[in-house]
């Protein structure tokens, strides 16, 4: 008589579908803390660790959702709920023996933050206006403005190109103007990474402003300069 072999296989079906079934419900519960903790930081995204006796759990959170809890216990980090593969049955069933202490660490930390707020004044000063201030910054840089758009009037008469640009140095600081036909495009003090005292898309500081503004008379003085030596070019000129 031959021995038989049995090929019969034992389905995995009951404990994967245990497992998805605890995943679930954590996922449910543990989402509960992603949005209390979204709300308390304020922001759409985040996480937080909570340490317990086992281990330390890592809730992160995208737009209030929970995006994953994992949980390091020394040995392994678990990924007990993510939107990737889920656990293995047996590090889910050595994660969640110590969820009940994480949960606990999260309402020990809420239960810190009670009362952290009381006494807080919120009886502030008046915020001082910068009215004044803009006015004046304004009045300067029109005037700058005004002189620089003559400037570029003349050196696109002069010069009679669509672009260009004059520069020079004052006091060792190179300032150019650049123009788009007779407009001016800017008017930069510093090169690259410089002060544009004129440009096309915001103001500069008024510190800059008091800084620089006494030095735009010898910019001017240097291009009346410029203006000469030309005209001085083309003085001898006989035709």
């Amino acid at each position: 008589m031959s021995d038989s072999i049995d090929f019969s296989l034992l389905t995995t079906a009951d404990v994967a579908a245990r497992r998805d079934e605890l995943v679930a419900q954590t996922e449910e519960h543990a989402g509960r803390i992603a949005r209390e903790l979204a709300v308390l930081q304020g922001g759409d995204y985040g996480s937080r660790e909570f340490d317990t006796d086992s281990g330390t759990w890592t809730v992160k959170y995208e737009g209030g959702a929970i995006q994953y809890l994992r949980y390091d216990g020394g040995r392994e980090e678990v990924y007990v709920v993510s939107a990737h593969s889920p656990p293995e049955p047996e590090e889910l069933a050595e994660a969640l023996r110590d969820y009940g202490a994480f949960v606990a660490a999260y309402n020990a930390y809420v239960e810190s933050l009670a009362g952290v707020l009381d006494g807080v004044e919120v009886d502030f000063p008046d915020v001082a206006s910068t009215e004044s201030v803009v006015a004046e910054r304004d009045r300067v840089l029109d005037r700058i403005r005004e002189v620089c758009a003559a400037m570029a009037g003349q050196l696109h008469r002069v010069e009679g190109t669509d672009y260009g640009t004059f520069s020079t140095r004052i006091d060792g600081t190179r300032w150019e103007l650049k123009r788009e036909r007779d407009r001016v495009s800017y008017l930069r003090v510093g090169g690259d990474g410089g002060v544009y005292l004129l440009s096309q898309y915001q103001h500069p500081a008024a510190s800059d402003v008091r800084e620089l503004a006494g030095d735009v008379s010898a910019f001017v003085t240097a291009f009346n300069d410029h203006v000469a030596a030309i005209s001085s070019e083309l003085s001898g000129v006989d035709v």
